[in-house]
């Protein structure tokens, strides 16, 4: 029996056969589920075409936690390749903020970030690079706040968990987790330890993202009917590379077809839909194309015989999944890595008095914008910047993603100092990651609906949006 699964089948194969008996149930006219079934207080009940989980969790919290203040976190990062090495040199110069510990596998990445702390003035700190699993022995012995890792996926929740373990707060990259265990995992483990658990989705501190949220929160586009968002970026050579994420990101996509990556896209337009504020992920349907990318890139760029020529793909070039939300609300979330194109996140909210779309940023509201032309978002930012991007902008500049990192890291120490509720918490983490098993199984069951756990347990419906945070 898998944590949080059922007694005799693993909840992987479950949540496959009741997607199949599902789109069976559809053809013949039975079995269709229910959008926006809810699960009931102190357990979990589980609607058609996902797997049942025992009702071992009590009801959850009222609010979203809200941890004692830290006067000085200190922290512990895990994994300083080039991501985690890009949040090291953030968090060195965030007031009320130390890096006491760093793990990695690769004594010369745990060094370099090492030298960069040293270098921002603070003391050395400790090294742990005995292997893979040393993070274990980083959780347990060192005297920490704040567990922050960035490692390939199969690593998020091990991390978190033994962090939350241990009595510390726990961030992790994106996604939280990449199954339904993996997110279950995360939701029981920091209710259980009253430790928070969050996911660094860095896209919700777009300035154009934020600037959109800013105009869904003053009304200015109406009551928000639709999204459309996703990940689209052309990663053939990061895939198949010596080093870095070409060590592991690759294999994913020999044996996964679905929507391996949603969080970049789904995370801000998830926040301008209020969604475990006031609504819910309900139920998605996804379809994948077919797999042709890398393996084209693979025969243009190696020699015959060489292995990776041989290699095979399971995932399929671009995927697309639709969600439908309780309310009502719909949501299409795009993935394409394979192919040649220039970047894109889509980024389209739309509402009943206007629309924002992405890709080159523009605006238009009616009444106020030229009847059918868009205005360029560039002359809404004197009126509507986001309060955090006014305050941090010139602090942020030299950040990755044109700035975005350092909000996210800022925000993330303010939050532990003062005691606040976190910006993203352990429900948003496994809400958005949800996606990620969840489209795989109707890819797998030619496109069946399947249903999204509750992991809130119908709190959703008590809980404020997100609102309008500075500096």
């Amino acid at each position: 029996m898998t944590k949080g699964g059922s007694s005799g089948l693993d909840r992987r194969e479950f949540l496959r056969t009741g997607a199949a008996g599902l789109a069976a149930g559809a053809v013949s006219g039975c079995g269709t589920p229910v959008a926006g079934q809810e699960a009931q207080p102190g357990g979990r009940e589980a609607p058609s075409g996902t797997a049942a989980v025992p009702g071992e969790l009590g009801a959850p919290p009222a609010q979203p936690l809200s941890a004692p203040p830290i006067e000085r976190v200190r922290i512990g990062y895990v994994g300083v390749g080039g991501m985690g090495t890009a949040h090291v040199r953030n968090l060195v110069r965030i007031d009320g903020c130390v890096i006491t510990a760093v793990c990695d596998i690769r004594e010369e990445h745990a060094e370099r970030a090492a030298g960069l702390i040293e270098e921002a003035g603070h003391p050395r700190p400790a090294l742990y690079t005995a292997g893979e699993t040393d993070f274990e022995r980083l959780c347990a012995e060192e005297d920490l706040d704040l567990v922050y890792n960035a490692t390939p996926w199969r690593w998020h929740v091990p991390i978190c968990v033994a962090a939350m373990e241990n009595g510390k707060h726990a961030a992790t990259e994106v996604p939280a987790a990449y199954t339904l265990d993996g997110c279950w995992e995360l939701v029981e483990t920091a209710e259980r330890t009253s430790r928070h658990c969050t996911m660094m989705e860095n896209v919700n501190y777009g300035r154009a993202e934020l600037l959109c949220l800013n105009l869904v929160r003053q009304g200015l586009l109406g009551e928000i009917l639709h999204a459309e968002c996703g990940y689209l970026h052309d990663l053939r050579g990061i895939k198949f590379a010596d080093d870095g994420e070409g060590l592991w990101r690759r294999d994913h996509s020999w044996t996964r077809n679905g929507n391996l990556y949603p969080t970049h896209g789904l995370g801000p337009v998830a926040n301008c839909m209020n969604i475990n504020r006031g609504d819910r992920f309900a139920h998605l349907v996804s379809m994948s194309s077919p797999s042709r990318g890398l393996q084209e890139w693979a025969v243009a760029n190696y020699p015959e015989g060489h292995p990776k020529r041989a290699e095979t793909f399971a995932l399929g070039d671009v995927n697309g999944s639709l969600i439908q939300t309780a309310m009502g609300k719909t949501i299409y979330v795009a993935h394409d890595t394979n192919l040649p194109r220039p970047y894109d996140r889509i980024n389209k909210v739309q509402g009943t008095r206007g629309i924002f779309q992405g890709y080159p940023d523009r605006v238009y509201i009616e009444g106020r914008s030229e009847s059918h032309r868009w205005d360029e978002a560039e002359g809404y930012y004197e009126e509507f910047e986001h309060p955090l991007w006014r305050a941090l902008r010139e602090a942020s500049i030299g950040a990755g993603h044109g700035g975005m990192d350092f909000m996210e890291d800022y925000r993330l120490v303010k939050c532990l100092r003062e005691g606040l509720p976190l910006d993203m918490n352990v429900y948003d983490a496994a809400a958005l990651s949800a996606v990620c098993e969840l489209s795989e199984i109707s890819v797998a069951n030619g496109s069946a609906p399947v249903e999204f756990p509750d992991f809130t347990r119908g709190k959703w419906r008590e809980w404020a949006p997100w609102q309008i945070v500075g500096a």
